[in-house]
């Protein structure tokens, strides 16, 4: 099978990194110490070449009310330009079919952009939806052909510094942009850019969409300034003491959101009806979506390990890694009900039953460990 590979392929491999078959695209998963990179995104500025994610434009009159009953979260809450917003698409039955952020430019300019690994399907179903309601608005994929965009995220205490030092035409629109906004710039040397303070580290910093024609001069660019090229490795332990959620391992298409700890990205209040809005109110919630600290010497957490509770519940494990952050063995698991925060409970690895302290997440954000 041939991998598919982003727009920066040529860089990553000119730059002596590691790659892998990630989902079926050829991807960096270090530089050359995972370690290292996670630590430059904890207290300087990393990067990382997200282009096998997706962004999807949803345009037209009807755009809005198109998404209001597409996306679990309610986009009436996005009013000013630039605004973001951090949703679950759901099928009929309640379950996840994607994670996604939606960001509004304009009442007939929504922008999506989605995973890599769920993609094709995403905009099947965004398709069929549109169809069946009439909507008309136009979906378009950037990830292929002439409008194709590259998405690169630069993520640390020093990133939007060093953003401003590459694109200093961004800086007085993208300055005094709250998290979870954006700005779209026309920049001199690199065109349109959406500049959006977003991110999956738990670090502050940037999300950049820019042409693809033009990924490897502004990634070339902000290796120039200073920025550490970052992989799949450093991400996945970054996001996972962030308490981020990794789609299709902490939740998919048999995974209730409310039991992913994604309650907060779903509005059950207003009267706004939803896809898969009864079947979730009708399951609720039935596990709870907690960290774990390994207390016992002796394994690591990985995921679809079994938790068990004092009163001999069991859970699992979703995610587990050892955190360069805090030199200990954590997980994200979905434990029962029952299980408190504060709790002991025990962790089969192997044929052992090893000690856990059950933590709220997350585990680590803007360089500070927040849990003991």
């Amino acid at each position: 099978m041939t991998l598919k590979t982003t727009p920066l392929n040529s860089a990553h491999r000119a730059a002596g990194a590691k790659m892998v078959d990630f989902g079926g695209w050829d991807m960096p998963v270090n530089y050359g110490s995972q370690i290292e990179e996670h630590h430059a995104v904890r207290t300087d500025v990393g990067m990382f070449d997200v282009s096998h994610m997706c962004v999807v434009d949803i345009e037209g009159a009807n755009a809005r009310p198109f998404l209001r009953g597409l996306l679990a979260n309610n986009v009436d809450k996005l009013q000013v330009a630039g605004k973001a917003l951090y949703s679950c698409m759901l099928n009929p039955q309640g379950f996840v079919i994607d994670d996604l952020i939606v960001y509004f430019f304009s009442e007939t300019w929504f922008r999506l952009v989605v995973n890599a690994g769920t993609a094709e399907k995403d905009i099947a179903w965004i398709a069929a939806q549109n169809a069946a309601t009439g909507s008309a608005v136009t979906v378009t994929q950037r990830r292929d052909g002439d409008n194709a965009m590259a998405l690169v995220a630069v993520q640390g205490p020093n990133a939007r510094a060093k953003v401003w030092q590459v694109l200093p035409t961004a800086q007085a629109a993208s300055e005094p942009l709250k998290p979870f906004n954006a700005v779209i710039v026309n920049d001199t040397a690199f065109g349109e850019v959406m500049v959006a303070r977003t991110g999956y580290t738990g670090e502050d910093g940037f999300e950049l969409a820019f042409p693809a024609s033009q990924a490897d001069a502004l990634w070339n660019a902000l290796v120039a300034a200073g920025v550490k090229p970052a992989g799949l490795g450093a991400r996945d332990t970054l996001r996972l003491e962030a308490g981020m959620n990794l789609y299709g391992q902490d939740m998919d298409e048999t995974v209730n959101p409310l039991d992913a700890g994604l309650a907060w990205t779903i509005d059950l209040v207003s009267e706004r009806d939803f896809i898969g809005k009864d079947a979730l109110k009708s399951m609720g919630q039935r596990f709870q979506f907690l960290g774990l600290i390994l207390r016992e010497k002796g394994g690591v957490l990985r995921a679809h390990q079994k938790v068990i509770g004092s009163d001999g519940s069991a859970g699992e494990i979703t995610s587990g890694t050892f955190s360069p952050s805090m030199q200990q063995a954590i997980a994200l698991a979905r434990v029962p009900m029952s299980v408190a925060i504060g709790d002991t409970v025990k962790v089969e690895i192997r044929d052992k039953q090893l000690a856990a302290t059950v933590v709220k997440l997350p585990f680590v954000r803007n360089g500070k460990i927040l849990v003991a």
